[in-house]
């Protein structure tokens, strides 16, 4: 099997880390790797399958005979080397929400519309961690009957913030229990044993950047530029893993029976539906693995052709990381490096 250069821009990172732990455990064909992040991270070591490397800094120079950058870099970052490295050659796989919305970059969740790698200009977009989870919940009942609408409210980790917003949660529980205040540096707000309805800055209406992600991307992603979504954003605190009730309406019916029919054979999808044994999908079973599961499915009582459902999927990996390797296990599987 023919074998391709890797860097990983952002290696440090939360993502960046597990975009390295999601190549080996998925045994992606990598040939050379080379581990980019900020300056200050510069010289540190990382041991990866018996191997040891060491963390360069990126710059614009970075990119010279790699064929794949999985990119886990902040907007400002990835919007001056992303470009740098197609320059140079290499196919770049974009965390970051820099290029989502531009019409000559694919957005792409590989279990719903893979077909649009190969539409690639050199950058392909991954979506943002909630959508990521929404759309590959949602899929297989799109494509039998065509979602029109979506209201969905989102419960969303600390780790979504990255490191620094794990830590925070673990100070502050700490600084609590012995009676001291909370420290606030991450949030806008104490997390520990609070609800925070604020992920990005509100809009003239009122909101959030992380709300209207869903809209405009899932409108991307499904190609449906006259899907509507009302989406409410809520950090928890919750270590890992994204919670999101999902009502959809649809063109036709969809019956409770036939949905659950279609979620327990959708591509990573785990229907997780049995309510009589208290079986529904929660943050705690989904965390460190890459399927989304999904629960809780109901018929909507206050609206026809609609229904409810509860999902469940780890941000850091399928909501990031192992999206991103997907994207390029297609590129590889269809000859597109």
């Amino acid at each position: 099997m023919k074998k391709y250069n890797v860097a990983i821009l952002g290696a440090t990172g939360a993502v960046g880390q597990e975009m390295l732990k999601v190549m080996g455990e998925r045994n992606f064909p990598y040939n050379e790797l080379k581990l980019l992040a900020s300056k200050r991270s510069a010289g540190e070591k990382v041991e990866f399958k018996g191997k040891t490397y060491v963390i360069e800094e990126a710059t614009e120079n970075s990119f010279e005979n790699i064929d794949v950058v999985l990119c886990a870099a902040e907007n400002f970052v990835s919007e001056v080397l992303s470009p740098a490295a197609v320059k140079a050659g290499a196919v770049v796989i974009d965390n970051s929400s820099a290029f989502r919305l531009n019409d000559d970059v694919p957005l792409v969740v590989p279990e719903v519309n893979a077909e649009d790698v190969k539409k690639h200009k050199g950058i392909i977009a991954n979506p943002n961690c909630s959508t990521i989870i929404a759309l590959t919940a949602l899929n297989e009942l799109n494509k039998y009957s065509k979602i029109n609408r979506m209201i969905i409210s989102t419960f969303q980790a600390v780790s979504g913030a990255g490191v620094n917003g794990i830590k925070e949660l673990d100070q502050q529980i700490a600084n609590i229990s012995e009676g001291n205040p909370a420290e606030v540096k991450t949030f806008q707000y104490q997390i520990a044993y609070n609800v925070i309805p604020q992920i990005g800055d509100f809009d003239e209406v009122g909101y959030s950047q992380e709300e209207m992600k869903m809209q405009n991307e899932g409108r991307k992603i499904f190609h449906n530029p006259d899907l509507k979504v009302n989406c409410t954003c809520v950090r928890v605190p919750v270590y890992r893993s994204h919670s999101e009730s999902i009502t959809i309406e649809t063109e036709k019916e969809i019956t409770v029976e036939k949905a659950k029919e279609l979620l327990a054979k959708a591509d990573g999808v785990k229907l997780v539906d049995d309510l009589a044994n208290r079986q529904y999908p929660m943050p705690l079973d989904t965390s460190d693995q890459d399927l989304v599961y999904v629960g809780r499915v109901r018929k909507d009582i206050s609206q026809d052709n609609s229904l409810v459902l509860w999902c469940c999927g780890d941000q850091i990996r399928k909501g990031a990381a192992t999206n991103a390797v997907q994207i390029a296990e297609v590129l590889v599987k269809d000859n597109l490096i």
